[in-house]
């Protein structure tokens, strides 16, 4: 668990460091400098090497680290959804954790909540309000 911990903090303080404007700044010089350099080194293919191995070892870690992102920002969103609906007076528990149903369960769920749009959209068009609260 302890690993665990370490690689949230170190995958933090990257994704921290990696959006700011003067890394992006840093990456921009680094590629000058580079593109400077080639008629120093005879645009060999040692110096077009040493670009390519950089960014594809940045591009390979980014990868994990983007991922690592998106998956905290995807589970704490999901947690304060779930709060939502369990707070909300009249909404249905049963939506709680869908995100862990079978594709066929979610389906179901999808399905008639597709069928109470379509219904609300006819109501409409009859000049009827759609702000009821329909059961699911």
């Amino acid at each position: 668990m302890k690993s665990a911990a370490g690689y949230s903090r170190i995958a933090n303080w990257a994704a921290r460091l990696s959006g700011r404007p003067a890394t992006f700044v840093l990456a921009v010089s680094v590629i000058l400098a580079w593109i400077i350099t080639g008629p120093l080194f005879r645009f060999s293919d040692t110096w077009q090497l040493v670009i390519n191995t950089a960014t594809t070892i940045i591009t390979f870690l980014m990868v994990f680290l983007i991922q690592n992102t998106q998956n905290r920002d995807t589970e704490a969103m999901q947690v304060k959804l779930d709060e939502l609906i369990r707070a909300t007076r009249g909404a249905h528990n049963a939506l709680l954790d869908l995100e862990q149903l079978e594709e066929a369960q979610l389906d179901e769920f999808r399905a008639r909540y597709e069928k109470l749009a379509r219904d609300a959209r006819q109501e409409l068009l009859q000049g009827n309000p759609d702000t009821g609260t329909p059961e699911a």
